[in-house]
């Protein structure tokens, strides 16, 4: 059916695998940079393995911010570009920076200042309080910087340049991996330093990343990494891009919020369950690779050509993401799979933890299949038009009146065992597929939201 679908349609598949290629590198060397912090504080113990998951909790809800923000740039951009209006990207790219440096100022002040206060939230374990305090405290330095490299980010990769963001990832991935096992481990002389090292590692490739950014700014033409940007006024665009991308962040951070929850609920019923869903989370971050690829890819293709105001072509366009996600999502399940032997085998976890993470890593076989359909409809292909209030709605609703409630009342009030728990949790994404497919079929998110004679 897939190899039907790529034959009639060369021209699409050509252009979207040229996109997800990319993305999925960045995605993969993301993921290895979760799984080496892992991997490596596997060798320093189970409280270092815990106490960064939960302190990593923060810096997920951030990104997720800063991803709802992007997206709101993504989305403009991307059919502004189709369009051929570069004046209004060099704004739209002000308009999201201003708000990046101002959320990422406040995360960076709390994680400096009340770090244990922040920790408390997820766990009453003093160990792992200090250690996970700690950790914040030092990764508190990189906030601005990561809010600064994502505006930029999101410009390149909304007019199709992911190649340029790929290769800036590489080379921050990659120095992170280096400089984990050096302040880990105390390589070349460096002092063993267990947790703190995952910080300093993570601080310092931010900062090298963000001097990247100003380099290949440097010798771009037209999308610049330019602060000015940030003084270019226009109601117009202001306007539309807050009414596009604060559904958008609201979208992301209820989500990513009430995803946390999971880690509150875990933390709760014992360090084996985080210790496991530690491990759970680094797989199905390689799982979910190709299907999120295609999600940003399809995004992105289907913005440009509603910016041309093709519209029946993006629906068809749309028919080919949709199902390319579904294949992309099985094999994200069979990649779980695969990989499952060998982290069960290496896992230096007590042996409760290890039965927790064998039938977590189950669940999340066939949980991918749900996360990779809601994640192309409603972040890529609904927001490609404009459409961001949608998944707002959604996952506000399927997160905190269905999966949350029914979480804490399964572990605090039923005390059900902890895989009844986590299994009741991983029905989130199925449960709300009725309603994503309906708003796909009926077209309401087929528009072009660009606007004529901005700066006249």
């Amino acid at each position: 059916m897939l190899f039907n679908a790529i034959t009639e349609n060369r021209d699409f598949y050509r252009r979207i695998f040229k996109l997800v290629l990319p993305i999925v590198v960045q995605n993969l060397l993301s993921a290895a940079v979760s799984s080496a912090d892992v991997v490596m504080l596997n060798y320093v113990g189970q409280s270092s393995i815990s106490a960064v998951s939960l302190a990593s909790q923060y810096a997920s809800v951030l990104f997720m911010v800063l991803y709802g923000l992007g997206t709101g740039a993504t989305m403009l951009c991307a059919q502004y570009y189709g369009k051929g209006d570069m004046r209004a990207i060099q704004a739209v790219e002000g308009i999201v920076m201003r708000f990046n440096l101002g959320i990422s100022l406040i995360f960076g002040i709390m994680a400096l200042t009340i770090p244990e206060q922040m920790m408390h939230i997820f766990t009453n374990d003093s160990e792992l309080i200090s250690i996970g305090a700690s950790y914040l405290r030092c990764v508190s330095v990189c906030y601005v910087c990561w809010g600064i490299i994502e505006s930029y980010l999101s410009v390149l990769r909304s007019i199709g340049r992911v190649t340029i963001s790929t290769v800036m990832n590489v080379l921050a991935f990659s120095l992170n991996i280096v400089l984990n096992a050096v302040f880990i481990f105390g390589l070349f002389g460096a002092p063993k330093m267990g947790a703190m090292g995952v910080a300093i590692a993570t601080s310092v490739s931010r900062f090298v990343e963000l001097l990247a950014c100003m380099v290949v700014s440097a010798l771009s033409k037209d999308i610049k990494l330019d602060f000015r940007y940030m003084f270019i006024r226009n109601k117009q665009l202001f306007s539309d891009f807050v009414r596009l991308a604060l559904p958008a962040v609201g979208n992301d951070v209820s989500w990513s919020v009430a995803f946390s929850m999971y880690s509150v609920i875990l933390g709760h019923l014992g360090s084996d369950a985080v210790a496991a869903n530690s491990f759970v989370v680094v797989v199905r971050n390689f799982g979910t690779i190709l299907c999120f690829g295609v999600a940003s890819a399809g995004g992105i293709l289907l913005g440009n050509v509603l910016g041309e105001n093709k519209l029946e072509e993006a629906r068809k366009e749309a028919r080919e993401v949709v199902r390319l996600t579904v294949f992309t999502g099985a094999v994200g399940g069979l990649i779980v799979l695969a990989i499952m032997p060998f982290v069960l085998k290496y896992a230096d976890l007590s042996e409760q933890a290890l039965h927790y993470l064998k039938y977590m890593l189950l669940i999340n076989v066939y949980y991918i299949m749900g996360t990779a359909v809601n994640t192309t409809m409603i972040a890529g292909i609904f927001r490609a038009g404009g459409d961001s209030r949608f998944g707002l709605i959604c996952d506000t609703i399927d997160m905190w009146c269905y999966a949350v409630p029914l979480g804490f009342l399964a572990a605090f009030v039923f005390k059900l065992p902890v895989m009844v728990v986590y299994f009741l949790l991983c029905t989130d994404e199925f449960v709300k597929w009725p309603w994503v497919i309906k708003r796909y079929r009926n077209g309401k998110w087929i528009r072009n939201i660009t606007r004529d004679n901005l700066f006249e």
